[in-house]
């Protein structure tokens, strides 16, 4: 005789968020915006900063060092979320990974003088990369989120589906 017990079931989001072409959709895109920074930075982007002065200089070695630490930031993180989701990582080395990632202090900085001067096109860069990393905030907002009931204790969810299970093993003889 079948047993009639149900065994609560987890749903893990990290794994399907991970799987999902949404997360690719982002991943690609943030591995693409690094490259595309890095083409810029070493070749167009050294002869725009050229033509500016002494303040506009200081202005786009300042953008350009926080973008580069947000898009390392960034990049990081996808990484990170990429190898969890796989399973290659252990929950030390996540718990590890994670104070090392730091998605807070990454956003806008004040503006500096001689940030008019800086090129449209590292200003576009810099645009994406701010629009990546609120969604980057958001996802892991939703990653980080604890259950609001109390820890051990059984979701609402797995309750639903104990009592539609119950239902239909109540018919079987």
């Amino acid at each position: 005789m079948p047993s009639t017990e149900t065994s609560p079931v987890t749903v893990d989001f990290l794994s399907r968020f991970t799987a999902s072409e949404q997360f690719e959709k982002v991943f690609r895109e943030g591995m693409s915006l690094v490259e595309e920074t890095a083409d810029y930075l070493d070749g167009p982007g050294r002869q725009d900063a050229r033509l500016l002065d002494r303040h506009g200089a200081v202005a786009y070695a300042t953008e350009s060092m926080r973008l580069t630490t947000r898009l390392m930031q960034l990049a990081s993180w996808l990484l990170l979320q990429r190898a969890v989701g796989a399973g290659e990582m252990n929950p030390d080395e996540i718990r590890k990974e994670r104070h090392r990632i730091s998605l807070a202090d990454i956003g806008p900085g004040k503006t500096l003088n001689g940030s008019e001067q800086l090129p449209p096109a590292l200003l576009d860069i810099v645009a994406r990369s701010l629009s990546l990393h609120q969604r980057i905030l958001k996802f892991d907002a939703m990653l980080s989120a604890r259950p609001a009931d109390a820890p051990g204790a059984p979701s609402p969810v797995s309750r639903q589906i104990d009592r539609i299970a119950a239902v239909f093993t109540a018919g079987r003889v």
